[in-house]
């Protein structure tokens, strides 16, 4: 019977978002590998660094509602191919800016572009594949993230340097968005609610967004949503400049170092993360929310230490940080499917919009530019201490190391909130499927 719940094309069509998924990280990652040349050449701090970042965070966070809405009402694979064609198109533009404040602009439409996918593709994967192999179907889905990631980190130094611009990247990264967002026209949609046991009603909710808030596992998942963004966010900001600037690592160099703590890592936490979740989900309801709480105490005491550690060799570092990072990766696979599990299939689209929205507003948002003013607080307090006049790159230095210890700190008020969440996480999904039992006409 739950075979017979999968879409027939379902693998097909997940390909086909996984790839969509990789470009949009690679794309969203470049001005975070090209974040020094940016410095140097417009003479920013690292504040102007930081709201790079949070300006297309924010932008994303906002689009996302009302992309999301559309997403439950209207046609998923022509929003998020638009969506494509737009974000891709408007990443080459991002090569033509000739201030920050042209650049910041451009970042804000990149945003926008992509705020249409993540709601609309998550709630395909929902109609796609049954309970028992969405933690799978959504691990497979994420695994665009640490290999968007990867893929940057590994090729944008280098095209960085063949072409001896910082520019050159992101017209070289809008060529294959484009080619995709052709194919999104073509998916064939399940039924909404097609994948459930018990199925949903196909006429539309009266208000929506008061029916999801009102869910007591959705508000903590938001709360560990923020945090975690917080955290990554802030990660992926700002640690290749710190390799450089602490570390003494050359851009390349660097930015592999990164590849390697936030993208080879994923690849190993999602897929086996994923499965892990599934078989745990089915000895204990709450297994998904209590396993992913245990990775983020993990992920914090490893970056924690690793930063705690100071100048100790760069291998060391990477491979403490990593292991942090690697069972951080276990968040998405548990918590994005948990959030499957407590709201209903023709809720789903504006549940994950209002997720992203509290993730990148307060979350995503704030990560960059908060460790950008700690940082340049840190590095004013490092030349005051030493006596010095004048600004250097070693005050900058350790200003921005400092700044870090903020990661771990929200990796561990992640965990708090996962905790809380697998509190009421089986009566909310028992709530649920009454609900949808309830609305089946007799």
């Amino acid at each position: 019977m739950q075979q017979s719940l999968q879409a027939t094309n379902a693998w097909r069509i997940l390909f086909l978002l996984f790839l969509a998924n990789l470009f949009n990280f690679f794309d969203r990652t470049i001005p975070a590998i090209i974040i020094e040349p940016i410095r140097m050449e417009w003479n920013l701090s690292d504040l102007q660094l930081g709201l790079i970042g949070t300006a297309f965070t924010i932008v994303y966070a906002i689009a996302g509602v009302p992309l999301g809405r559309m997403a439950d009402t209207g046609a998923r694979r022509k929003i998020m191919g638009w969506g494509l064609a737009v974000w891709s198109g408007l990443t080459a533009v991002n090569g033509l800016a000739w201030n920050f404040w042209s650049f910041l602009l451009i970042r804000m439409g990149v945003g926008i572009g992509e705020a249409s996918y993540a709601p609309a593709a998550n709630s395909l994967i929902g109609d796609l594949f049954p309970a028992h192999k969405r933690a799978r179907a959504m691990g497979i889905f994420m695994l665009g993230l640490p290999l968007g990631l990867l893929l940057a980190f590994f090729t944008i130094g280098a095209m960085v340097k063949a072409f001896d611009s910082w520019r050159a990247p992101f017209f070289i990264a809008a060529v294959p968005g484009v080619i995709l967002a052709l194919f999104m026209f073509f998916i064939k949609e399940p039924a909404r609610g097609a994948a459930e046991q018990v199925k949903s009603q196909t006429t539309p909710v009266d208000k929506p967004v008061r029916k999801v808030l009102a869910i007591r596992t959705f508000w903590w998942l938001v709360v560990a949503g923020l945090t975690f963004n917080f955290a990554t966010y802030a990660c992926n900001s700002f640690m290749v400049p710190m390799l450089q600037r602490y570390f003494l690592m050359p851009l390349e160099q660097a930015a592999m170092a990164t590849g390697v703590i936030v993208g080879l890592t994923g690849l190993v936490g999602l897929t086996l993360g994923g499965w892990l979740a599934d078989k745990i989900h089915q000895r204990w309801q709450s297994g998904r929310l209590l396993f992913a709480a245990v990775s983020m105490l993990i992920a914090s005491v490893a970056t924690g230490y690793a930063l705690f550690a100071g100048r100790v060799e760069i291998a060391v570092f990477v491979a403490l940080f990593s292991l942090g990072w690697l069972f951080a990766y276990n968040f998405y696979t548990c918590v994005y499917t948990a959030i499957q599990d407590v709201i209903e299939p023709r809720l789903r689209a504006t549940a994950m919009a209002l997720f992203f929205a509290g993730l990148y507003l307060l979350g995503g948002g704030l990560g960059p530019v908060a460790v950008g003013v700690l940082s340049d607080h840190y590095s004013q307090a490092a030349m005051l201490a030493a006596g010095a006049s004048e600004m250097n790159e070693s005050f900058k230095a350790v200003g921005l190391h400092n700044a870090m210890y903020l990661i771990p700190v929200a990796l561990f008020m992640t965990m708090l909130a996962l905790v809380q969440a697998s509190r009421c996480f089986v009566s909310d999904a028992a709530q649920m499927q009454r609900g949808m039992a309830e609305g089946v006409p007799a």
